[in-house]
């Protein structure tokens, strides 16, 4: 696969930010959050990894930007505790 390929995310509820690049996260973290709400998937997990937390206040700056997003938290224990983040989504009216 080369580099400038678009990568196909299956829209399941669940985001694995390993494989992105860090300038892409944000424009990607809305379209897939978009694509679950037209999926009718309300609840997503956003997998950032636990780091220093660069990556996870990129993407909960993001959820708070979005007025999609209904709530998120940390993911407890055996969801990836502070490595991901639970997004619940709002209803398409």
């Amino acid at each position: 696969m080369r580099d400038d390929e678009p990568v196909v995310v299956p829209i399941d509820g669940e985001l694995d930010l390993h494989t992105f690049n860090p300038r892409e996260v944000k424009p990607l973290l809305g379209d897939y959050l978009a694509a679950c709400r037209e999926k009718g998937i309300l609840s997503v997990r956003v997998v950032h990894g636990k780091g220093v937390g660069t990556l996870r206040q990129t993407v909960h700056g993001v959820l708070d930007k979005m007025a999609m997003v209904e709530s998120y938290r940390l993911a407890g224990p055996g969801a990836g505790d502070w490595g991901a983040t639970l997004v619940v989504l709002k209803a398409l009216k």
